[in-house]
């Protein structure tokens, strides 16, 4: 049975949430509630811009009352509810069975050297970005030093910004560390555990905590909505505890992060060089659409390229694609969408369109890829770079085709090629690739 100290510590719930499990009397003293909302300013979610909240007619205190839209999807945090917060000594949990780690592959020289730094920012409690390309194995890089902490009863948390990522680590932690208890949080997510040793989460999932975690990893922290979500921000540093450790995992960086050290990885693990995207001129291909039709230049490199990921810049122009080629496609707010991935990864389907929400953190071996429109302002460089890290990150078939059709040559596209090729050149002088 589940007791208060478990389900509060590190935690913040509104108060309906706890009375759902269970009354208050257990633990009056050991808890202390403040305002969900005060002043406009959301005391779950950090948010304080005036047009993130409303105002209405409260049939649970019976007054105009004001709550958060910003953290609606968590439940409703209003002037008239409270945050539950644990104030007694935090609940500590006994480390997982030995062995802990029961991963049985190996790491790359500069695989190694990240993941012993990693090992020494858990021990010293500073923070550490690991810019490494796509396909370098983040995630592997990250096992010893997870082991590292949990053998020290050290709780974990992997929080990136996007669902389909959280469902593509958690197997993979599962299997790497069966003794563990490892939780996955993301909308929807039925995989959830009272104090797990590990949890992967969304990042919009943070919010529900406070001061739970003592190593807090941030995987593609460039990515949207977190890169531009100050909210999200403070709630991955609410979430950790004041003592605690920041990694940053990103191919991508921003320059504006800021860390006590970085650690640089320009070759993939299996050794082989990036693919360097080509560019195709496609014309007007949205002129094309208007008339029900795909350009024969994508349909012959449809019939050449059998297993493909076709990016697209927006979701009208997607569905029509999709219809014309009778293929399925994915979006943010597609329901079926980690269904349709899943199909897509076992081979059940041959080709997929996609917004960018698979530009990053998701692995399809033997794909390759497709960017129609890559001049529209969607496709930056950080995007185009991760949408070309899709291809080739299987050892046993490293190579592939990315191909930027295009309507004129943009910024974006030429930086985002000059960045892999600049990165292969690193990897080549550094003695990485084969």
């Amino acid at each position: 049975m589940i007791t208060p100290q478990q389900f509060l510590s590190g935690r913040q719930f509104l108060l309906c949430e706890v009375l759902n499990v269970f009354p208050l009397e257990q633990c009056q003293n050991e808890i202390t509630m403040i305002p969900a909302v005060e002043k406009f300013r959301c005391n779950r979610c950090s948010n304080t811009k005036r047009y993130l909240f409303a105002t209405h007619a409260c049939g649970k205190c019976g007054r105009l009352c004001t709550y958060c839209r910003n953290c609606i999807q968590m439940g409703k945090a209003s002037e008239c509810e409270r945050i539950v917060l644990w104030n007694a000594s935090p609940f500590q949990k006994e480390p997982p069975a030995a062995p802990i780690l029961q991963w049985q592959g190996s790491l790359s020289p500069p695989q190694q050297r990240a993941s012993a730094a990693l090992i020494q920012s858990i021990d010293s409690k500073r923070s550490i970005l690991i810019h490494a390309v796509c396909g370098a194995g983040k995630t592997e890089i990250l096992f010893p030093a997870i082991e590292n902490a949990l053998q020290h009863a050290l709780r974990v948390c992997i929080a990136t910004p996007r669902r389909d990522v959280v469902q593509e680590l958690a197997p993979r932690l599962k299997r790497a560390f069966p003794t563990s208890e490892i939780e996955s949080l993301y909308g929807g997510s039925e995989d959830r555990l009272p104090h797990a040793h590990v949890t992967i989460a969304t990042t919009h999932q943070l919010i529900r905590f406070r001061e739970a975690f003592d190593v807090m990893i941030i995987d593609e922290v460039d990515a949207f909505p977190y890169a531009a979500d100050h909210a999200l921000q403070k709630a991955a540093q609410h979430a950790r505890k004041k003592n605690s450790t920041l990694i940053y995992l990103s191919a991508t960086p921003s320059r504006k992060i800021k860390t006590d050290q970085t650690v640089k990885i320009p070759a993939r693990f299996h050794g082989h060089p990036l693919p360097v995207p080509k560019t195709k001129w496609l014309g007007n291909w949205r002129k094309s659409l208007l008339k029900k039709k795909v350009d024969p230049i994508l349909l012959k490199w449809l019939t050449i390229h059998p297993k493909a990921l076709v990016f697209m810049p927006d979701i009208e122009s997607m569905e029509i694609y999709a219809d014309l080629l009778d293929v399925p496609f994915v979006h943010s707010a597609d329901p079926d969408r980690g269904q349709k991935v899943q199909a897509f990864r076992e081979g059940r389907h041959q080709v997929m369109l996609t917004t960018t929400i698979l530009e990053r953190g998701v692995t399809f071996p033997g794909v390759e890829v497709a960017v129609v429109g890559a001049g529209d302002p969607v496709f930056t460089e950080a995007a185009l770079v991760q949408i070309a890290g899709r291809v080739g990150r299987d050892p046993a078939k490293p190579h592939g085709d990315v191909t930027l059709f295009h309507t004129g040559l943009t910024d974006a596209i030429v930086k985002a090629q000059r960045h892999i090729v600049l990165m292969n050149k690193e990897a080549q002088k550094l003695g990485y690739l084969k």
